[in-house]
């Protein structure tokens, strides 16, 4: 509907399709049909649906530590397979969401609004996020130590 705002559009695309969950399909349905709304937006008006999405879709939640951990390990599962299955496509769409993640994590830890005690939350999220980037594989043995160490 022209003139229609991304939310009612997306109101009226889950009223009419009824997904169970936001699958690659769906997700890619999604891009289509509410274009040019950007993947960011779209992704934060699916999650406060409460529906179940899938990764690499569901990007990087990181507005605590837990969030964060569930999201880079789900994100990890997503991307072991994809780099076994020989999918670089989907390898590197998993990597451009920890990227995009990462970014937010550095400019709200430089952010001169932002109480110290988030700036350090978010710089600490930042090293996290970078220790995913360089492996991935090691990310879930290394989040087990840093934990120890923060507690």
């Amino acid at each position: 509907m022209p003139g229609s705002s991304v939310k009612q559009r997306l109101r009226e695309y889950l009223e009419t399709v009824r997904p169970a969950a936001i699958t690659e399909g769906v997700w890619r349905d999604l891009l289509t049909q509410l274009a040019p709304a950007s993947e960011t937006y779209l992704r934060d008006l699916i999650r406060q649906t409460g529906l179940p999405f899938d990764q690499p879709f569901a990007g990087i939640r990181q507005h605590t530590f837990e969030e964060l951990e569930e999201s880079l390990r789900e994100m990890q599962k997503v991307y072991s397979e994809a780099t076994a299955a020989g999918d670089r496509e989907r390898a590197r769409y998993c990597r451009r969401q920890v990227i995009a993640a990462k970014d937010r994590a550095r400019f709200l830890s430089r952010a001169s609004r932002m109480p110290p005690e988030k700036q350090a939350m978010k710089e600490e999220m930042l090293d996290w996020m970078l220790v995913w980037l360089e492996d991935p594989e090691v990310f879930p043995s290394w989040v087990e130590a840093r934990k120890r160490v923060l507690n």
